[in-house]
Parts: structure tokens; sequence; C-alpha cells
């Protein structure tokens, strides 16, 4: 595959990264850990990930194909075998979707969480990686493809809309379904092309409609940068893994100018700026330290800071936008490690910038702890989790599936564009993307011919 050159330091966080899903996954089911090491459950968000994130080890040398196609049936085996009903307990999903957390071991639900419709995206987004990544004409991978078709093609995407053509959140036997549906520009843009280009459950062209309807209230102008907002980065982020969303537009980016690639490269550039100014006056903010996603944190609790009282959280959306700022010092570095295929050029030094000035106590086996705060140095707090280090300040102890997955897989689409060319050939979300009314760019290649190899040679960024 050929690549394009990055410093050392990023390839080296590209395969450390790869590690978590490839040595932490369940090979008997394919479920992934949420976190890491702290015990928990499977996040279904970070199989999707990990699925993804096999054919970049594949393609990297990291691991053989035979392997990759040996974690993926035992994964797709289990997601097609699972059982699904309206059932509280002893079920892993309902009506196609699955739950957000998975029991490791037995992937049933995990306590009382939801049936989640974004996060049986993301789950679906590994599904159809592999259905198109595995193409070979032998009896494995032909499994593959089958069980990939099986698995979404059972999503009843119209029972979860609930209020008129919205796609709701997510719903619980104890309760039904969710009070809230997507709505503004976030990372639910994959819901709505994988609901529109279902081939047996598909919702009508008026969804996307609806969800774009929405939009004007969060497009405007921050730091500079005019765009559809949504403080957190990993809004920016997830569904761009498996789109190429580069020159294809819809009729509300048509109007607008841009398409949604460069959308997600201005939210970047944006809290690049809210970084260097750094209006709450933050210790270690700055050109080349900046980044803020849903990441884990220090405390629930208030403590005086620079003369006044500040709010800390633990996990929580942290973000930088006009909607809202959420912002207590906590820096992610998968917030800049996963735009980088938006903006190499302030991602790969924030990433450098990171590792030289805090590495030893952030950087290890899996790559980036999940997030960092240097201005809390409270010694005395009665932390979550994670520790307080002298001249650091607060630093995570886990690592985070959903965290992980855009790190490695947007280094690899930076690199190679990997994941999007083959994504490309897949006819699920070519569909729905057509449905939504996306024209130009890829899309209007015939689509024999856009199936470009996944060993195309590297095309130019935006």
């Amino acid at each position: 595959m050929q690549s394009r050159d990055v410093p050392a330091l990023i390839d080296d966080l590209e395969r450390r990264t790869f590690d978590y899903f490839w040595e932490l996954g369940n090979p008997d089911n394919g479920l992934v850990p949420d976190r890491w090491p702290t015990p928990s459950s499977s996040s279904i968000a970070a199989v999707g990930f990990g699925l993804t994130a096999y054919g970049v080890g594949v393609e990297r040398g990291w691991i053989s194909r035979e392997q990759a196609v040996d974690r993926t049936l035992a994964t797709l085996r289990f997601f097609a075998r699972a059982p699904q009903g309206p059932n509280a307990s002893g079920a892993a999903g309902y009506k196609g979707f699955f739950y957000h957390f998975l029991e490791m071991d037995s992937g049933v639900r995990s306590g009382t969480n939801e049936v989640s419709t974004v996060d049986t995206s993301l789950l679906l987004g590994g599904v159809l990686f592999a259905q198109s990544y595995f193409d070979r004409d032998d009896r494995r991978e032909t499994e593959i493809r089958r069980l990939a078709e099986k698995i979404y093609g059972r999503v009843d995407w119209p029972w979860a809309q609930e209020r008129g053509a919205w796609i709701s959140m997510g719903w619980t036997p104890e309760h039904g379904m969710h009070a809230y549906d997507w709505k503004g520009y976030n990372e639910a843009i994959l819901v709505y092309i994988l609901a529109l280009g279902s081939p047996t459950h598909p919702v009508g062209k008026d969804a996307f409609e609806a969800w774009t309807s929405t939009y004007d209230r969060t497009w405007g102008k921050f730091h500079g940068q005019e765009h559809l907002s949504f403080p957190p980065l990993f809004g920016h982020q997830y569904s761009h893994i498996w789109i190429d969303f580069r020159g294809i537009h819809d009729n509300y980016m048509r109007k607008r100018g841009i398409d949604y690639f460069e959308n997600s490269r201005r939210a970047v550039l944006s809290q690049q700026a809210y970084a260097e100014e750094n209006p709450s006056q933050w210790q270690g903010y700055g050109k080349n330290v900046w980044g803020l996603t849903a990441s884990d944190g220090p405390i629930d609790a208030s403590f005086e800071y620079k003369g006044e009282a500040r709010l800390f959280r633990t996990y929580s959306a942290r973000g930088a936008g006009i909607e809202y700022i959420l912002d207590d010092g906590t820096i992610a570095p998968t917030a800049a490690a996963g735009s980088i295929a938006f903006a190499p050029e302030i991602a790969i030094p924030a990433i450098e910038e990171m590792h030289r000035r805090y590495g030893k106590q952030i950087y290890a086996e899996y790559g980036f702890l999940d997030a960092f705060n240097p201005s809390f140095t409270y010694a005395d707090a009665d932390l979550h989790h994670g520790k307080i280090v002298d001249g650091i300040g607060w630093i995570d102890g886990d690592y985070l599936g959903i965290d992980q997955g855009p790190i490695v897989l947007m280094i690899e689409n930076y690199r190679s564009d990997f994941v999007w060319q083959v994504m490309r050939r897949n006819p699920h979300i070519r569909r729905g993307l057509e449905r939504a009314g996306f024209k130009g760019g890829w899309l209007e290649q015939k689509a024999s011919a856009a199936a470009d190899s996944q060993h195309a040679s590297v095309t130019k960024p935006h």
C-alpha cells in the first residue's frame, strides 16, 4: 500500500493504537472493551472501529490477512447470531439494532443501557468496511460478505422514527423510545446515510431533509471559522472515518459552497484558535496543545482556580463552538490526532508537542492515554480515576475505545486514503449518499470506476 511519508511518531502512534483493538479484543466474539485497563463492558462503537482497523493492520503488515479474517468472522458470526428481542435482559439488541454496551464474554446487554441508533451505526461502519474489504472469492471471505449483509439488512430503521421523519437516539425495554431525536449537525450523519441506504428497511428521503432542516441553528462563525458547529470534535470525525466527503455535496452544503470535509477542517481550525486565545486561562493551552472532545476528566467537583471557583468534570462532552463551551482545562489527544486528515499542518505539531511535553506520562502501550489536565493539580482531590503527577497535573489512567478509533483510522486516511477508498466500493454507502442528495466528486463516477483499489496511490488531501 503506497503511503504518504509521516514522522516516526505518527507511525508509532498508529501502530500502538491499532494494538488496542487487536490485543484487547475478545478473539471468541470480537467484542472490544469500552476502556482499559479499568474493567469494562464492550462498546459496540469500539467494535466498529476495530473491524475497520483490522484491514489497516493487514495493509500495514502488522497482522496477516488470515488473522484479520479470523477475527472478523468471529465478530460477524457473533452479531449475526446474538439474541434479539424486547426482553430487558439476555438480549444483545432489538429490531436489528444493538445495545450500546454488551458484556465482554456473554455479549448480552450490560446493565440497563440503551439500544443505540448511533452506536449501532458506528458498528455498521465497520461491518460494511469488512464487506467491501474482504472481496476474495473464497469460502471464508464470502461468509464475511454474507454475514455483513445479514447484519445490516436486519436493522429496522423506520421503527426508530417515533416523531415524524427524524430518527430517535435510542430505546430501552423499560421506557420505550428515547424522547430525543438526531437533530442539528453532529456525528449522526452516518445514521441517516445508513438508514437511507438500507436494502431492506430504508427510511424515506424526507428523513435527510428533516435532519438538514435543523442545521441553520448551528451554522455560524466561531473563532474566525464559519461552519456548521458542533462543539466536541468527535462529531466532526466519526462519520468521516468511513465516508469520503471530499468534493461531494448535499443540497445544504451546495448552498453554503463547501463540503462536509471542509466543514470539519474549519471546526478543527476554530478549536486551535480557541486554545490559543485561551479565554479561561488554563495551564498549557496554546498553538500546539489543544483539543476538546468527549473524554474522561478528573472529578465532578469545584475547586478554586486563579481566584474563582471552577467546575471540573469526569466523562463529559467537552467542546468549543457556537452552541456552548464546555472547557475545564482537560485536553484529549484524540481531538487533534483524530483530526489529522482534516488539518495535518496543525494536528501533527500538536501530536508532537503533547508527546514532547508530557509523553513520559501520557504516552504508553497503546499510544496516548485518553486525557490529561495540566491545570488540575489538587493533590488532595478524591479523583474518580487517574492520578496527579508533579509538574504535569492530572493524567487519565485509561484508554477509551471510541477515542482510540479515530486516531488509528484517520491517521491511515491521511496517509493513504485507505478506509475511504474501500468504502467507496460499498453499494450501500453509495445508495445512502445518493438518496440523501449527494452529488459530485467520486459519486459521479460509474460504480465500477469508483471501485478504486485499496492499493491506489495517495492523492493530495483537501
